[in-house]
């Protein structure tokens, strides 16, 4: 699953975040918003196969992890489309807000966004493009190791729930397989549809070669028959 976690914060102050898994990632983003500058705008970091990203907009951080070969795209698109919910929801309030005073009511955005996302990495196949957004966003979005960020002996070792992770990626999986057996499905009924048509087509055809238009012949010759 590209996007596995998920955040808000006002400098150190969480007021909202998800999951799809469990593991100790909420600790490291705890300390990474220590170290995020007043003026930054956005930036991903690397931390072993993950990676984390955020923007900050108006005094809030949106902060998302990824897995490493999910690129940045998707991440900063889904932080994008959270930014966007967020402020349409709350407006300024959270520049006041208390600690997870929003979490009750947005987990549940960040979950639909979560999967939103997930479903539609799964389904892109255009990899060419892809590409070539990921080499734009590689010269606006600077992306660092984990350890410049952290001091010597800060660093923690970054433990993530696969099975809880898989468990979700099949769940897109499986909502795509299903979309895809639903079209299979109606395109075969239209095509038995048309081949019953074409049937009934045929025999009437016969039917009315053998008996003429309205069927005259055939009803002449049954009231001549003999009794």
């Amino acid at each position: 699953m590209p996007i596995i976690y998920a955040l808000i914060a006002r400098g150190t102050t969480v007021l909202a975040e998800h999951t799809t898994t469990s593991g100790n990632f909420t600790t490291i983003t705890r300390r990474l918003l220590e170290k995020i500058p007043a003026d930054a705008e956005k930036m991903s970091y690397v931390y072993d196969a993950y990676v984390f990203h955020y923007v900050v907009h108006d005094g809030l951080v949106f902060m998302c992890m990824s897995d490493e070969e999910t690129g940045t795209r998707q991440p900063f698109s889904f932080l994008d489309a959270l930014k966007s919910r967020w402020f349409s929801a709350y407006g300024n309030r959270g520049a006041t807000a208390l600690a997870y005073g929003m979490n009750e009511d947005f987990c549940n955005v960040i979950s639909r966004q979560m999967e939103q996302h997930s479903y539609q990495a799964a389904s892109e196949v255009d990899t060419i493009s892809r590409v070539r957004v990921e080499i734009d966003e590689v010269k606006s979005v600077m992306v660092q190791n984990i350890e410049r960020v952290l001091e010597r002996g800060e660093r923690i070792e970054l433990l993530v729930d696969k099975t809880d992770n898989l468990n979700t990626t099949a769940f897109a999986f499986r909502k795509q397989s299903v979309s895809l057996r639903r079209a299979l499905w109606w395109k075969n009924a239209k095509l038995v549809l048309a081949l019953a048509g074409i049937v009934v087509a045929i025999a009437l055809v016969i039917v009315m070669s053998a008996c003429g238009l309205t069927f005259s012949k055939c009803m002449s010759h049954k009231s001549t028959a003999p009794p």
